[in-house]
């Protein structure tokens, strides 16, 4: 998983340079990798790395360029680089990683970054991080029947109409953070209980069960989970095994580093 997260198998090679080596500070290459960007946005494929490192590019400004190079002057701190649809779609992205940090790592970088210079076009951002920070709290906290509630809303409306619709496989990626928190805590459930975590019902359900291949009961309606290491209750016996030299070598040392004893008066 690991290896996954810092490398993925579907990361071109072109973008491997970038991201391993010194290029990923050449303002530059920023268009290449908002590209690769809307790649993955397009294609339900995912790379934090290479999008964290749009968040970090030193600024081509007049006024880094006049400073001292000992100071690193990143993306964050350049309103000339800043695009806000970049950042929102950097951040829907990171937010189906749940429970992973991506999404905090992101508003990181945010943390740091400037007011933008004044524009004539409004910036969604400050309209939509509130949203999108939300989301992603229900999410870690595995309460998803209420981030579809919000989700669903007309308070998001904007992000459902703008970005996420854009976002190639968004829904199914949430539903896919609600099955690992499933798989990692229930052994079965109810189907109407799945329904509300996955937010699907009826014919549309049953197919997602199946294509999870978990067997829905007709006559129960509970859905049962196949075995895995996170949902089976099994005891753990941790023996060790001390030999004989080893226990005396414990006392001895115990014997000489003990305090002297004080003889009574």
């Amino acid at each position: 998983m690991a290896t996954n997260w810092s490398s993925p198998p579907t990361r071109p090679p072109l973008i491997e340079t970038l991201v391993s080596g010194v290029d990923r500070y050449n303002p530059s290459n920023v268009s290449i990798l908002e590209d690769y960007l809307y790649h993955q946005i397009r294609s339900e494929e995912y790379d934090c790395l290479a999008n964290l490192a749009i968040l970090k590019f030193p600024s081509t400004s007049k006024a880094a360029k006049s400073n001292p190079p000992i100071s690193l002057h990143r993306y964050q701190f350049n309103p000339d680089l800043y695009n806000p649809d970049v950042v929102i779609n950097i951040l829907i992205k990171a937010l189906t990683s749940s429970p992973f940090p991506d999404f905090n790592l992101c508003i990181s970088l945010l943390d740091e970054r400037p007011a933008p210079p004044p524009s004539d076009e409004p910036d969604p951002l400050p309209q939509l991080l509130p949203l999108l920070t939300q989301l992603h709290a229900l999410l870690h906290q595995c309460r998803f029947p209420a981030f579809w509630a919000l989700y669903r809303s007309d308070a998001v409306e904007n992000l459902r109409d703008n970005y996420t619709i854009e976002c190639v496989g968004f829904e199914d990626a949430v539903r896919e953070v609600a099955v690992r928190a499933v798989k990692a805590a229930f052994t079965s459930i109810g189907s109407e209980r799945l329904g509300t975590y996955l937010d699907l019902s009826g014919d549309d359900l049953k197919a997602y069960v199946e294509k999870l291949g978990w067997t829905l009961n007709a006559d129960t309606g509970v859905v049962s989970v196949p075995p895995n290491p996170d949902n089976q209750i099994e005891s753990t016996v941790v023996q060790e095994n001390i030999e004989l030299s080893q226990l005396t070598k414990v006392i001895a040392h115990a014997a000489q580093t003990s305090l002297p004893v004080v003889p009574a008066v």
